[in-house]
């Protein structure tokens, strides 16, 4: 359990074949209602790899518990050597060798931090280059800060990596120097976007990504600087 309400999976395919994806790119979990009606839920790979389209031997992901939700009654009652039906990967929400910006704002609320994760290879990089990251990762609480020791481990190791967790309703105690309180938004707004030199991400709850796109919209980032993936929690 990475949270009281996040739980933290690990897979391999069941033919024993190595995994191929884009950090950034997620999967799709393919299973029926109780009524045999179809289904399918998605969910983004927090694998971290050796970097672009690296092949991997484990897929892991991070399942949020949704009360009665079919997903949750299939993901929680897994048992170790048991199988499931997927497909992928799919999406677009990665970063591109063609950015040459000078600093990238990758935002989050929830599991969809995720992706960010499995970036980390890539952000290294970036890292190498000079280019300033700033991952800002909105939570309720310390409890719910998904991969934050993970991070904050990076960020030390890297300095041009700044991590800010966001907590909307309790504070970490003791806090620490980047932590800020309040939503997303209110850290997306201290770092000052500039449309020249910004790229920006966002994924997590609709109204935050809604919110801050508007927010970097009238900062000037150009719309095409603004990627976008929402996490919608499905029943």
């Amino acid at each position: 359990m990475l949270a009281p309400s996040v739980r933290h999976m690990v897979f391999a395919r069941d033919d024993g074949a190595p995994f191929t994806f884009i950090p950034g790119q997620f999967l799709q979990i393919h299973f029926h209602y109780s009524d045999g009606k179809p289904t399918k839920r998605s969910y983004s790979v927090a694998t971290v790899g050796a970097g672009d389209s690296s092949p991997v031997e484990h897929i892991e992901i991070a399942v949020s518990y949704v009360e009665g939700g079919a997903a949750t009654a299939l993901l929680g009652n897994l048992e170790p050597g048991q199988t499931i039906n997927a497909s992928g990967p799919y999406g677009r929400f990665c970063l591109m060798h063609t950015d040459a910006n000078h600093r990238y704002l990758l935002v989050a609320t929830g599991t969809g931090v995720t992706p960010y994760r499995a970036m980390l290879p890539q952000l290294a990089k970036l890292d190498a280059r000079g280019a300033e990251v700033a991952l800002v990762y909105g939570a309720r609480n310390q409890a719910e800060l998904l991969y934050g020791a993970e991070f904050e481990a990076f960020a030390l190791q890297h300095p041009h990596f700044h991590f800010y967790p966001c907590f909307s309703r309790q504070p970490r105690t003791p806090a620490r120097a980047n932590d800020r309180n309040g939503h997303v938004q209110v850290a997306l707004r201290e770092l000052k976007p500039e449309p020249e030199h910004d790229i920006a991400y966002l994924c997590g709850n609709p109204n935050m990504v809604d919110q801050s796109f508007a927010l970097l919209k009238e900062a000037g980032l150009p719309v095409a600087h603004i990627r976008r993936e929402k996490y919608i929690s499905s029943r």
